[in-house]
């Protein structure tokens, strides 16, 4: 198994463990499927490679990869998959997520989106929609995890999740 492979391995695996530290919140984390949902293997250094680069054309530092913050998007990615909508409280608050994932008081953010095929549809979606593209261009943000999650049965059949966090 690659290194690569087996980060998503644990990553996906860690979903359990963020939904548990979720659940012991009261906040419902498994919810009813429309159908199976599949999550999808992403190269997210080169997404933080092209996310960098845009950065930098407005004068931004670069992002790297956090695997806490790929659990923490799988996650959304997956709750969201599951219900069929796009939503920042499926599966708690934005606020609650990330407290329980390590990050109370740090700058943090997260873009979500569906529909988009691949990788550059949804940057470039991010990029056209104001309050998106202002979260990628929060000065603080350092470190990122990107995470697709697939629903062939919903209307949408892709799920994206970008969480972003600073230093």
């Amino acid at each position: 198994m690659t290194n690569r492979a087996s980060r998503h391995r644990n990553a996906f695996a860690g979903l359990g463990l963020l939904a548990l530290a979720l659940s012991a919140c009261g906040t419902p984390t498994i919810l009813e499927s429309p159908g199976p949902v599949s999550p999808v293997i992403l190269d997210e250094t080169a997404a933080a490679a092209a996310i960098s680069r845009y950065r930098a054309q407005h004068g931004l530092g670069p992002v790297t990869v956090d695997a806490g913050l790929v659990t923490a998007a799988a996650f959304q990615a997956g709750n969201n998959a599951r219900t069929g909508q796009l939503s920042h409280e499926a599966g708690g608050s934005f606020t609650s997520r990330m407290a329980s994932a390590g990050l109370g008081r740090t700058w943090s953010a997260e873009n979500l989106s569906a529909g988009s095929e691949t990788f550059d549809q949804v940057l470039a979606r991010w990029k056209a929609s104001p309050e998106h593209n202002k979260n990628m261009l929060i000065p603080q943000i350092r470190r990122i995890g990107i995470a697709r999650v697939d629903a062939p049965g919903t209307r949408y059949k892709r799920f994206w999740a970008l969480v972003m966090a600073g230093g």
